[in-house]
């Protein structure tokens, strides 16, 4: 599984159900951040593969995956029916750390976008602590506000300040969690961080955030509900 370079891979969570993942790890990696992208994006986002490259310079194993099937992306470009299925894609996210742990012990973090950051909050708060942090970039907490007071990760927002609606949002949330937090809002920057230098803050904000956090190689292995 230790590779320097990224490799495609088939995640299975279930029978039925097999996830594509683009995974790398770096030489003696500190831990592994699990992404899970927004609406309409891919693991092939311009912007979470900007991050990934900034964490995997920084020591961390990185893991960018596609919460819904081919046929199911197939359908839901047509539809949106499924971009906005929380619990679907909550559980979802529960099957790939499953998958993560059962290869290695890692200490593991969550870096969502947009509807990936509800999804990722509402898979800390079912897995716990086992998951170490929970980075959100421009996300939708709101959605997934019936977990945000179970979530024991220590979780980062980062929304950017001309994105005043998002700002909202995440101002609602961010009073409903009770674990260590911080939230910073990037001035200039909207919605996707398009901006010159934007993401670049958002990938170093991520990074001293999951390293002053996955303070642990491996991850004392437990089963996740």
């Amino acid at each position: 599984m230790l590779s320097d370079k990224e490799k495609q891979v088939d995640i299975s969570i279930s029978t039925s159900i097999s996830l594509q993942a683009n995974l790398k790890i770096p030489h003696n990696a500190k831990g592994m951040v699990i992404f899970a992208h927004g609406s309409g994006s891919s693991r092939f986002s311009p912007r979470n593969r900007l991050v990934a490259e900034v964490l995997n310079k920084g020591g961390l194993g990185t893991l960018l995956v596609d919460l819904l099937t081919i046929e199911e992306e197939k359908v839901d470009q047509m539809t949106g029916e499924h971009r906005f299925n929380i619990d679907l894609l909550t559980e979802r996210l529960c099957g790939v750390s499953r998958w993560v742990f059962s290869h290695e012990q890692w200490a593991v973090g969550f870096f969502g976008a947009s509807t990936g950051a509800a999804a990722a909050l509402g898979a800390a708060a079912k897995i716990g602590d086992l998951i170490q942090a929970v980075v959100s970039r421009g996300g939708r907490p709101d959605l997934a506000v019936d977990s945000l007071k179970q979530v024991k990760s220590p979780t980062l927002l980062i929304v950017g300040g001309d994105d005043i609606p998002v700002i909202g949002m995440n101002e609602l949330a961010f009073n409903q969690l009770s674990c260590e937090k911080k939230m910073v809002i990037v001035p200039g920057a909207t919605h996707l961080f398009e901006e010159p230098g934007m993401l670049e803050q958002v990938a170093q904000l991520a990074l001293t955030w999951f390293q002053t956090h996955l303070v642990s190689h491996r991850a004392k292995r437990k089963r996740i509900a």
